[in-house]
């Protein structure tokens, strides 16, 4: 899987361009929060074909610039319904718990990009990840990050949403998983299982209480 990253805002914000090959082949788009020029000045650089921009949830430096490179490439906007109607005039497609979506393209022969949707509440209720299995590779958006977690004090926030989602979901990834998180620096889950001290308090807790 070819990732490159694109920081934008005052919040310096990560968004994605995924694809299977840096020149010539379908790709997604993650998150595209600030600067659109620059995801649009990317994917014709290298001749690649848009089949989705992909929301991880509904806050602007998330989805920003999204409507704009909809507009310039004539790609679908996707993203959960519980976050849909928060921040966007336009939605192409409601992304669900266990969808799977995939590249084509020259990539095809290999399985091109294969991402799976989990939703992932406690930073927004439609909060997700995108998941590839078979590149170790998870995209969480604001729900974890390499050293913390996503607030939970916001409007549809919810701290025992996210210690679910940490204890159900994000704790079942391996090691070698690598997170790619909507701010800051991607790391793999065994660095995250030594540094982030959010999840590692979630899990203490959660541990403690099956002892009793």
């Amino acid at each position: 899987m070819k990732i490159h990253r694109i920081i934008g805002g005052i919040l310096e914000s990560n968004g994605y361009i995924v694809s299977s090959q840096e020149e010539h082949d379908d790709c997604f788009i993650i998150d595209p929060g600030y600067v659109p020029k620059k995801y649009i000045k990317y994917v014709k650089e290298h001749d690649l074909n848009v089949q989705g921009i992909l929301l991880t949830h509904h806050h602007y430096d998330h989805v920003g610039g999204a409507e704009r490179i909809q507009k310039e490439l004539d790609c679908p906007i996707m993203i959960h319904r519980l976050d849909a109607d928060s921040c966007l005039k336009h939605v192409d497609e409601y992304l669900e718990d266990g969808d799977v979506l995939e590249t084509g393209g020259t990539s095809a022969a290999d399985g091109g990009v294969r991402l799976l949707v989990k939703n992932t509440p406690g930073h927004t209720k439609g909060s997700i990840c995108l998941i590839s299995e078979k590149d170790r590779v998870a995209f969480t958006g604001d729900t974890i990050f390499n050293i913390d977690l996503g607030r939970t004090d916001l409007e549809d926030g919810s701290y025992t949403e996210m210690t679910r989602s940490i204890i159900n979901i994000v704790d079942k990834w391996p090691n070698d998983m690598t997170i790619y998180p909507g701010h800051g620096d991607p790391a793999t889950m065994k660095t995250v299982r030594k540094i982030n001290l959010e999840y590692l308090q979630i899990m203490e807790d959660y541990n403690n209480q099956e002892q009793l």
